[in-house]
């Protein structure tokens, strides 16, 4: 084919116009449909791997396939899993290609330059089209917002939720209420085999939505209860990979069924109850005694708008409003869970707790934050529960901010960061026994309690977790009135798995327990 083409180019003046015809038309009978398609595709690829070509010296990693990069070796169930063997392969920085290029960093040192010491390099969050999607503005809350914006809603809210107790001693007593109510939930079940998740969340969340919204829920409230089970599906989904490719491809699967229409879904109904928890506050708000942080918020929004950059208007509300509602439900709570399921594990350990706790607090009162003082193993056992639980294996993206260097490698700007948490909490140059649950890891040699430079949980730099406080107090409060309380322990004839479900937090596969009166 190709040669017959060049001898009717060399040939075509010398020809008559009916013979040029003829030529033309055998020409195009030789490029049928197949082709055609072929010709198209090889284009299309030159294309894609000239615009996705690898920068001068950026990271090594697996050599992609054309248009989907490392999508189809991707591994939803278990990503933290996957890129530390990719780490193992390519060493503790190294790229990936998914949806778009992106590099992903192992190992404390590496973590602690990135975001602490070039922190400013690492600061922003990527725009990804599902969040795009799934906010209803753009440069949404305080999550993955950037920018001005970002830092004025962050400062807002750590100085709105501080007014209001966060990291105080009138929030301790908030959560001691709540101690108490779950503690009777747990005391109706009579030791008998109950799976804890959704009364634990409740719980939970009750404590950011006195600070977010002003009230509690009921146990017993179905509707609130239907929600925080829709936010559990959702933070499950969320890593599908069907998301993985409608961020890749959205325009595409903007318009195809799969679970990433079931996660846009559910955010647009927690969303809806937000907004009329908001609608709620309007009619009854008094700007001179505000009860809340939507209280709070709608006193600034009413402050004018010489500074409309910062974002504080009603749609940004229910943004932020969205971040806090949900990050203050789901990660303390799943990490409570992972708690009492190590101490059904580790029954030793947990009778170790118990003994601290009738020593230092005894069972006339509930444990307080100055007891943490003088309980160093509970606390330990507290810390540990956090490491090996790894509830955020992955860290949130982050993007780096302009052109940029780390280690002997250069990363441009816009590239999609990973900063894998897992590597950090189980790195064995900073761990002596990372794989096991260790409470020794947070002692010293005289049983004191020892921080750890390489404890992450919360991530670090400019974007760490804004909850932190509200966290540590709320995971040593809730933990210590269960185990002052109760023994936990497997249902007659079930084993405890230590399985997890992969989602947006790594959480226990679901587990029944029986709570024991003491």
């Amino acid at each position: 084919m190709y040669f017959s083409l060049i001898a009717i180019v060399e040939h075509k003046e010398s020809l008559p116009a009916r013979s040029m015809g003829l030529a033309s038309g055998f020409v195009w009978d030789l490029l049928d449909v197949r082709g055609i398609l072929l010709l198209v595709f090889v284009v299309l690829v030159l294309a894609d791997l000239y615009r996705n070509r690898t920068p001068t010296n950026f990271p090594p990693g697996p050599r992609g396939l054309p248009f989907f990069g490392d999508l189809f070796m991707f591994d939803s169930k278990q990503p933290h899993l996957q890129m530390k063997k990719l780490g193992e392969a390519y060493g503790e920085i190294f790229s990936l290609r998914i949806g778009q290029r992106m590099v992903v960093l192992n190992g404390y040192k590496l973590v602690k330059e990135a975001l602490v010491q070039h922190g400013d390099d690492y600061v922003d969050r990527p725009s990804l089209p599902l969040c795009n999607d799934m906010y209803p503005r753009k440069d949404p809350g305080v999550l993955v917002s950037n920018g001005y914006s970002w830092k004025q809603q962050r400062r807002f809210a750590l100085s709105t939720l501080r007014n209001f107790g966060l990291g105080k001693k009138n929030l301790e007593a908030s959560i001691l209420v709540e101690c108490r109510f779950l503690n009777e939930a747990f005391e109706t079940e009579l030791g008998r085999p109950f799976d804890p998740q959704l009364t634990i969340n409740n719980a939970v969340s009750n404590i950011i939505c006195c600070l977010v919204f002003g009230e509690r829920f009921e146990y017993s409230d179905a509707q609130f209860q239907e929600l925080l089970r829709l936010i559990d599906e959702a933070v499950h989904l969320q890593v599908k990979l069907a998301v993985w490719v409608y961020n890749a491809i959205p325009v595409i699967m903007r318009r195809l069924p799969g679970s990433h229409q079931k996660v846009l879904s559910i955010w647009a109904a927690v969303i809806s109850f937000i907004r009329s928890k908001i609608k709620e506050h309007k009619e009854d708000w008094d700007p001179s005694a505000p009860r809340d942080y939507i209280d709070c918020y709608l006193t600034e929004m009413g402050k004018g708008t010489e500074d409309s950059s910062a974002g504080f208007d009603e749609e940004n509300l229910a943004c932020c409003t969205l971040d806090l509602f949900t990050a203050g439900t789901e990660t303390t709570s799943t990490t409570l869970r992972w708690g009492l399921l190590y101490m059904i594990k580790y029954p030793e350990i947990q009778k170790k707790v118990q003994t601290e706790i009738d020593r230092m607090v005894g069972q006339g009162r509930l444990p307080s934050m100055t007891d943490r003082a003088s309980m160093p193993y509970t606390d330990a056992v507290i810390h540990e529960v956090q490491r090996f639980s790894n509830i955020v294996p992955l860290n949130v993206p982050r993007v780096t901010t302009r052109d940029t260097s780390l280690r002997e490698y250069f990363i441009p700007k816009g590239t999609l960061i990973i900063p894998n948490l897992t590597s950090v909490l189980f790195d064995k140059s900073e761990w002596e026994t990372p794989d096991t649950f260790n409470p020794g890891h947070f002692l010293d040699t005289d049983g004191k309690f020892m921080k750890r430079d390489a404890f992450m949980p919360f991530s670090a730099g400019k974007r760490v977790c804004l909850g932190e406080s509200l966290a540590r107090m709320e995971l040593f409060l809730f933990f210590t009135s269960f185990l002052q309380r109760f023994t936990f322990a497997a249902p007659p004839g079930e084993e405890p798995s230590l399985e997890f479900r992969m989602g947006m937090t790594l959480c226990p596969k679901a587990f029944r327990l029986c709570a024991v009166p003491r």
